[in-house]
């Protein structure tokens, strides 16, 4: 499978060329154009139980999209959100993605849904995370730009701020200090990374957005 992708930062899509056998899975309503003769197969992945964690805790669709074609032909799919593309190209490793990053895979990645603990149901950002393994391509987004760190030792990040990271990396959802720290220095949450391994932040949140917006609406 060919990946190109435009418009990034700011706008980012990807268009993905399949040759006769390769499947595209993707993000419900994920398609912004496609060539003539694609097909389109729709699925629950995983199972009803696990599409409905999915959609309600990791703010993923219900069904997942799967194009293919007996021919060539190509797909392009963009996120939901403005910001940038990610194209993985997977090896075998496993990578941890937030809820809503995740915009398409090749067939040969596995996708599972993963509860991301507790203390996750409170941190604004969902309580479950997705977990890609395989070997293909992969593409998940972010909302702005993406800043790609190489971590060997300890990072802290607010929950809202973290795409993705390898699975090296040890995590834990944690205050900021005490509790007067945690709810009146306006972080919450955060994110404590350890070990050695590759960490995906964005720079804007959506929910930081909205929340300044807010105001200037009018009824």
């Amino acid at each position: 499978m060919e990946i190109r992708l435009d418009g990034n930062p700011d706008f980012g899509e990807a268009t993905c060329s399949l040759a006769p056998g390769e499947v595209l899975v993707c993000e419900g309503g994920a398609m912004s154009r496609m060539s003539a003769g694609m097909d389109l197969n729709t699925r629950a992945a995983g199972g009803i139980i696990k599409s409905l964690f999915r959609a309600i805790g990791a703010r993923e669709s219900f069904f997942l999209s799967e194009y293919s074609s007996g021919g060539t032909g190509f797909v392009t799919v963009s996120p939901v959100t403005p910001g940038a593309l990610v194209h993985r190209k997977m090896q075998g490793e496993k990578l941890m993605l937030s809820a809503g990053s995740f915009l398409a895979a090749s067939d040969g990645i596995s996708l599972e849904t993963r509860f991301g603990g507790l203390k996750a149901l409170f941190s604004g950002e969902g309580a479950f995370l997705f977990e890609a393994e395989g070997e293909g391509d992969l593409l998940f987004n972010a909302y702005g730009a993406i800043v790609e760190r190489e971590l060997d030792g300890e990072l802290t990040v607010d929950t809202g701020h973290v795409v993705a990271w390898e699975s090296t990396l040890d995590y834990s959802i944690e205050g900021m200090g005490g509790l007067k720290q945690t709810f009146f220095s306006g972080e919450g949450l955060v994110m404590r990374f350890a070990g050695t391994g590759k960490i995906w932040l964005q720079t804007r949140t959506l929910g930081e957005t909205a929340g300044w917006i807010t105001p200037y609406l009018r009824a």
